[in-house]
């Protein structure tokens, strides 16, 4: 199934993004590491470069989230005990959703398929992080995002339940 870009989605504790290919035949679990991937705008030109294009569509590498401006590598702490969230604001409410950055966003051999011959190796380096949900809320273009500190043992939300209203 084709990635397709859209403008606006919602961030569920424990499943990723609503609608998501990953999220659509899982059962919530807040620990899982991969429930959201990232990856800079920036980086899609360098890739690009690196393969002798003038452009390369984020919906072939298959992340779900490109934002700009925020260096995300900077973000994948050697330090154990030192966890980075990313939060993304309605500039309007303030309200929104906070990611745990879980690690980095390596390429696997489908990136060979989605951008021909050298895909893998333009992809190094260049592939964004992964990220768990810990705070339901929207995600729409547009949206501020910003850098947080987590508290080092902080536990994600609990997934809402029948008994649970949503946030």
């Amino acid at each position: 199934m084709p990635a397709v870009a859209v403008d606006e989605t919602t961030a569920i504790v424990g499943l990723g993004l609503l609608g998501d290919r990953g999220s659509l035949a899982k059962l919530p679990n807040p620990s899982r590491k991969r429930q959201v991937t990232l990856i800079q705008r920036e980086h899609l030109a360098v890739v690009a470069a690196v393969l002798g294009r003038s452009s390369v569509d984020a919906t072939m590498l298959r992340r779900n989230l490109v934002v700009s401006g925020l260096n995300l590598m900077a973000l994948r702490s050697p330090l154990r005990d030192l966890r980075m969230g990313v939060e993304i604001l309605d500039p309007r409410s303030g309200e929104g959703a906070l990611l745990e950055v879980s690690g980095p966003c390596e390429p696997c051999s489908a990136m060979e398929a989605a951008l021909g011959s050298g895909g893998y190796n333009a992809m190094r380096g260049h592939g964004g992080v992964t990220a768990r949900v810990l705070r339901d809320g929207p995600v729409k273009v547009g949206m501020t995002v910003r850098v947080k500190l987590l508290a080092p043992h902080e536990p994600p939300s609990p997934a809402p339940s029948a008994d649970t209203p949503a946030r």
